[in-house]
């Protein structure tokens, strides 16, 4: 395959998923990670796609974009590895937590398998899949059921439902942005109903969000930043988000 033929498959590939990994190509197509890279900054220089750690994302700006979970997957990944460990401190056994749709929580849900008689309720199909596939017995897995959207969140009438008929100790929130003027938003309208539900019901409302989060505002949102008892974030933060988020927060942690 010609290196014109191969990009063209390659954008096609992100267009239809949201993003594309580098190895993943590589054993596609059958060749080195580094002519994949080639590939990506070619068409990154066209203006057609984003080039990220590990792969590429598609190039679609606006309030209302909403990437795929693989897309997201791919961004950031070791500031929400990080992000994750330090949220799951908060966590103690016997405890009820709520955890939002997105790759971060996912994250978090990962640590949080081996925290004995868990109540854990979420509308994230990845996020409940991490505890069903750990199998713990003592653990109880409540998932919301709704509409999927295309970060895999349950959202809608079903999901509201079961939601508000909760009393949570924790909610750990994921976020598309984050501002002083908007507060922590989505891309997506009826997630966003659902996510105010979820932090309605909670006692505590942790954000998880890393540093790329600040300045992006989507079209709808879910808590202004002073209802935020804990905000989690990588120290890429820049310094003066960070003094907007101690001012208006409970308690900002970073993460190194």
């Amino acid at each position: 395959m010609l290196a014109p033929q191969r990009q063209a498959a390659i954008l096609d590939r992100v267009r239809a998923t949201g993003g594309v990994r580098v190895s993943d190509l590589a054993a596609e197509f059958g060749v080195s990670d580094m002519t994949i890279r080639r590939d990506l900054e070619a068409l990154a220089d066209r203006g057609l796609l984003a080039k990220v750690h590990g792969g590429a994302t598609s190039m679609r700006p606006g309030s209302t974009d909403e990437p795929g979970f693989a897309a997201k997957s791919i961004r950031q990944r070791a500031e929400k590895a990080a992000i994750a460990v330090r949220a799951a401190q908060l966590v103690t056994p016997g405890t009820a937590v709520a955890l939002s749709a997105g790759t971060t929580t996912a994250e978090l849900a990962q640590r949080l398998v081996d925290v004995p008689e868990l109540t854990v309720v979420t509308n994230s199909i990845p996020v409940a899949d991490v505890f069903y596939r750990a199998g713990r017995p003592d653990q109880t897995v409540v998932l919301t059921g709704g509409v999927r959207t295309p970060s895999d969140a349950l959202v809608g009438p079903v999901a509201l439902a079961a939601i508000r008929s909760l009393h949570l100790d924790f909610l750990f929130l994921g976020v598309h942005g984050m501002s002083e003027r908007a507060g922590f938003t989505t891309p997506n309208l009826m997630e966003a109903d659902t996510n105010r539900a979820l932090v309605a019901a909670a006692k505590r409302l942790v954000v998880l969000a890393d540093h790329t989060k600040w300045g992006t505002v989507g079209i709808s949102s879910m808590a202004e930043l002073s209802e935020a008892h804990v905000v989690v974030t990588d120290a890429g933060l820049p310094a003066p988000a960070r003094a907007t988020l101690t001012e208006h927060v409970e308690e900002l942690v970073i993460v190194p």
